[in-house]
């Protein structure tokens, strides 16, 4: 499937009540009931509406159940399991998110962009939330790139990115959000990936050019030192997360968020104190990100860790 933003944005997606959130990210899809029986035109036109708004949201999908998640998620792609869980062959694809894993969660990233062919696509759906807080912020990261000042853009183009799934929680969270991670900020991963990306991604679907980043799992870039590569990163970040490129979501149980992890980063919000917050997540199978000079990521290391 091969898509154009203008076109699409004129056209709208085929089938869909589609109201927009933010001004460049986001839109609430109404009146769809998310199950694995969904037909073929309906799986495309939610699709449709995913490439071009970058996340999805569907309110009130109470009759969703972990069964039922991971139907629809199938309708959706290759579901995969998470690489650092020690999930067994033939276990759930479902991933539970709760408090201290939101906590966790609160650094901007593109999920498992430690891995070579990191994940396509995400489905979220919130099970307890917050009274208040907790909600979720994504960014869009194609919005970000187009709108880099030319040299930015130029040094972008010619960059390539470390990505490791170790990290340093002790330098780059804040104390009180490091004291509600109880020892998961203690926990030491049973495999270790790195993978370098190419720091500009050509989507394999849209065409568009996006910046692979985020603060959680980017360790370096190739050719900067260490104390380089962060104060660069800090750069594109500070263009990514700009608030015109971004979508808050306020979380209601029921709700499910569908979004795009080759045009997207995404942060928890870490405001909610002792308030439970239960969500489950199914991640799809992606494939490696091609460069715009054709170059493709490259897995490094995938080491069992003693």
């Amino acid at each position: 499937m091969r898509f154009d933003p203008a076109s699409f944005a004129k056209a709208g997606a085929p089938g869909l009540d589609i109201v927009g959130v933010a001004g460049n990210i986001g839109a609430e899809i109404r009146d769809v009931r998310l199950s694995g029986d969904l037909d073929d035109d309906m799986i495309r036109a939610i699709r449709l509406a995913l490439l071009r708004h970058k996340v999805i949201f569907f309110r009130g999908q109470h009759h969703l159940d972990g069964a039922g998640h991971e139907a629809f998620a199938e309708r959706m792609g290759e579901p995969v399991r998470q690489p650092t869980s020690g999930a067994a062959e033939g276990a759930s694809f479902l991933l539970d998110l709760k408090e201290r894993e939101s906590y966790a969660a609160s650094v901007w990233h593109t999920d498992m962009t430690f891995m070579a062919e990191y994940p396509e696509a995400s489905i979220l759906r919130a099970r307890v939330v917050p009274a208040a807080g907790g909600d979720t912020i994504w960014a869009n990261t194609a919005a970000a790139y187009a709108n880099l000042p030319a040299p930015l853009r130029i040094l972008a183009d010619n960059l390539t990115a470390i990505h490791q799934n170790t990290t340093d929680f002790e330098a780059q969270y804040e104390e009180s959000v490091k004291a509600r991670m109880g020892e998961m900020r203690y926990r030491k991963p049973s495999r270790f990936f790195e993978t370098e990306h190419p720091v500009v991604q050509v989507h394999p679907e849209t065409g568009e050019r996006n910046l692979l980043l985020g603060q959680f799992f980017v360790r370096k870039f190739v050719g900067l030192s260490t104390e380089d590569s962060r104060e660069v990163l800090k750069i594109f970040q500070a263009h990514v997360t700009r608030e015109e490129n971004t979508v808050r979501w306020r979380w209601q149980p029921g709700d499910v968020a569908i979004w795009d992890n080759r045009a997207t980063q995404h942060r928890a919000v870490p405001d909610f104190g002792d308030q439970p917050r239960y969500l489950q997540r199914v991640t799809i199978q992606g494939r490696k990100a091609t460069g715009i000079d054709g170059a493709q990521s490259r897995q490094i290391r995938a080491d069992v860790l003693a």
